[in-house]
C-alpha cells in the first residue's frame, strides 16, 4: 500500500503461490498519478520477490495503457506475449476423444507434471486450492490427464499438451468468470477456433516477465497475473 498523510494513494499485490511471483491488480488513485506512486509499488513488489528467492516476476498489462508498458519495460519486464481477452460460449460443447470433468486431488501429479513439462515449474498450490474451491477441471485423452484448467475465468489458468485438449477444456463450460479467458494470440490455430465457435475478443492484453522464463511447450492460457 502507498499512502502520505495518512491517505491511501494506491495498493499492488504479489502472488506468491510459486516459484514464479505473479503482480496485480495495481491501483494508483487518480489524485495521485504522475507523481511516481506506481513506480514506488511496482518496486516494492518486486523487492520482496527477489528477497524472497523468486525465480522470476510476471504481470499481464492492458495493451492499450501506454504508460504501463512504457513503466514495465523501464523496470526490466520483457514482452513475452500478445493476449486476446476473449468472452462467450463456444458453439461446440465437447472434442471428440477427449473426456474432461472436475479436478480432484488425485489428479494433482499429473497436473503438476504436465506444468513442469510445458512451463518448466509448477503452479502445485494453486491448482490445489482450485480443486478444494471446485473450480479446476481436468481434460483426459486415451485414459490418461492430457490437460488441466485452475478456473476458466480472467484469474484462472491452463496448461494442456495440445491445443485439442485446451479447446476441449474451453468448450466444456457455459460461461467464463470475469471478463474472460486470456488466449495467447500467437498461437493461431487456437485463437482462430475460438473465434470459429462464437467466442468474441473482449480487449487485447501483454504478458510480461522478468527472470525465468521458457518459451511454453504446449498450450496454455495464463491468468491474469500470469
Amino acid at each position: 500500500m502507498a499512502e502520505s498523510d495518512g491517505r491511501i494513494l494506491g495498493s499492488n499485490c504479489l502472488d506468491a503461490r510459486s516459484i514464479i511471483r505473479g503482480v496485480g491488480p495495481i491501483t494508483i488513485d487518480t489524485a495521485a498519478q504522475n507523481r511516481g506512486v506506481g513506480r514506488k509499488l511496482m518496486q516494492a513488489v518486486m523487492d520482496r520477490a527477489h528477497q524472497d528467492g523468486a525465480a522470476g516476476v510476471r504481470l499481464v498489462q492492458a495493451a492499450f495503457h501506454n504508460r504501463s508498458l512504457s513503466l514495465y519495460t523501464s523496470l526490466g519486464f520483457d514482452i513475452r506475449e500478445p493476449l486476446s481477452v476473449m468472452q462467450g460460449r463456444t458453439r461446440e460443447c465437447t472434442v471428440a476423444g477427449c473426456t474432461v470433468r472436475p479436478a480432484t486431488p488425485a489428479d494433482e501429479f499429473a497436473c503438476n507434471a504436465l506444468a513442469l513439462r510445458v512451463h518448466g515449474f509448477e503452479r502445485s498450490l494453486e491448482f490445489a486450492q482450485a480443486i478444494q474451491q471446485g473450480t479446476a477441471l481436468v481434460v483426459e485423452r486415451d485414459n490418461r490427464v492430457t490437460g488441466y484448467a485452475s478456473h476458466l475465468a480472467f484469474f484462472g489458468h491452463a496448461t494442456a499438451a495440445t491445443n485439442t485438449d485446451l479447446q476441449a477444456l474451453i468448450a466444456s463450460v457455459d460461461s467464463f468468470a470475469g471478463p474472460g479467458i486470456l488466449v495467447p494470440s500467437r498461437n493461431a490455430v487456437l485463437f482462430r477456433w475460438c473465434l470459429e465457435n462464437g467466442l468474441r475478443v473482449v480487449e487485447p492484453m501483454t504478458l510480461m516477465s522478468t527472470g525465468l522464463y521458457n518459451e511454453p511447450a504446449g498450450a496454455w492460457l495464463p491468468s491474469v497475473t500470469f
